[in-house]
């Protein structure tokens, strides 16, 4: 949800900014003209003194602008990361996994594969449906399709078992370590 929002603020903010710049470029109607100023002097006397309401609308605008913008901050800065998982214990409650412990595991398990060199793994989703991304750097002389079938294969069933899931979807990000050439003397 936060992308789409993340897209929302940027195309409502690129309208603003491009309506802004066409306005100021033209000197069209509310500029009344290029030469003309911001404001004439009957527009001063009216919103000039304190009276009325405008000045109130102003600043609740500015009021509500600042409130979202410091929403927006906020969300930003908060992790994605799922903090438990619900388990079915079969008799009707449920026990709660903590996300970390969950990531540590998998982190090892497909850590410890051959021709992997480092791992991590990070929960997303909701407690009830679980998602979890991994991330493989994997040795040079590591078999890409060997990890990803290693970690479709036993990781993620052992995980899905472990945690009492009937389904664990999975997205894998393989990275190759990089290395420097030997030199043959």
């Amino acid at each position: 949800m936060l992308g789409k929002v993340n897209r929302v603020l940027l195309a409502v903010a690129g309208a603003v900014l491009l309506a802004a710049g066409v306005v100021l470029l033209t000197g069209v109607r509310p500029l009344h003209g290029r030469h003309a100023p911001l404001l004439t002097a009957q527009d001063r006397v009216r919103y000039g003194h304190g009276e009325g309401w405008w000045w109130w609308a102003v600043v609740a605008g500015l009021a509500v602008c600042v409130v979202l913008a410091l929403w927006w901050l906020v969300s930003q800065l908060r992790r994605a990361r799922l903090a438990a998982v619900e388990v079915d214990t079969g008799d009707g409650a449920f026990a709660v996994l903590r996300g970390r412990a969950l990531e540590e595991a998998v982190t090892a398990e497909a850590g410890a594969l051959d021709g992997v060199a480092r791992c991590k793994a990070s929960l997303r989703g909701r407690r009830g449906s679980p998602a979890l991304r991994v991330a493989m750097e994997l040795e040079p002389h590591g078999v890409p399709a060997d990890a990803l079938s290693a970690l479709a294969g036993p990781v993620l069933t052992h995980a899905r078992t472990s945690a009492g899931l009937p389904e664990l979807p999975a997205e894998a990000r393989l990275k190759v370590t990089s290395h420097r050439a030997q030199r043959v003397l």
